[in-house]
């Protein structure tokens, strides 16, 4: 893949997105289809359930991060959930999830690149009732996504596999 020049601070968000969301779509993948059911211990999130709440969780990032009246305190989780992503708990296989981690992300992409950088650099309300920049809160649902990649490489792990991560680092070296 040939490289691009990140030549603004959007562009180096977009990219980090990106990199974070193709390793969500990596360690998905590598984990069996009959497996994503599995969770580690009683109430922890199966494989399905991580890949909806990261699904969902940036459906409403980018919404609220895109609407020029944002605040992340107008209401509680499940309320910007229902509001953002009602219909993700319905994705549940593989084919699925995979492809509804890459339509949500080209569209948030689209979304943030649509409101431009000067938006970005604009503050929002957190929800701990602090103000940031709107990048600072993209950051933070990309640390996000990277969390729950991590989730799903010590499932793997967990499963007897090596995670995509690992493979690829052991691929280049």
């Amino acid at each position: 893949m040939p490289t691009r020049t990140l030549s603004t601070l959007l562009e180096e968000a977009l990219d980090a997105w990106a990199d974070a969301r193709q390793g969500i779509m990596a360690e998905l993948q590598n984990i069996p289809a009959v497996q994503l059911g599995w969770s580690p211990a009683p109430g922890a999130r199966s494989g399905v359930e991580l890949v909806q709440h990261v699904i969902e969780s940036a459906l409403m990032w980018t919404g609220e991060l895109t609407n020029p009246a944002g605040d992340f305190t107008r209401q509680d989780f499940p309320a910007f959930i229902a509001e953002y992503a009602p219909r993700v708990g319905r994705y549940r296989t593989k084919v699925t999830l995979r492809r509804q981690l890459k339509e949500t992300h080209a569209t948030g992409e689209r979304r943030i690149r649509a409101a431009g950088e000067l938006a970005m650099l604009q503050r929002i309300r957190r929800f701990d009732g602090k103000q940031g920049t709107r990048l600072a809160w993209m950051h933070h649902g990309i640390a996000h996504e990277e969390y729950h990649r991590a989730q799903l490489a010590l499932y793997a792990r967990l499963m007897g596999r090596t995670p995509a991560l690992t493979k690829l680092i052991n691929a280049v070296s």
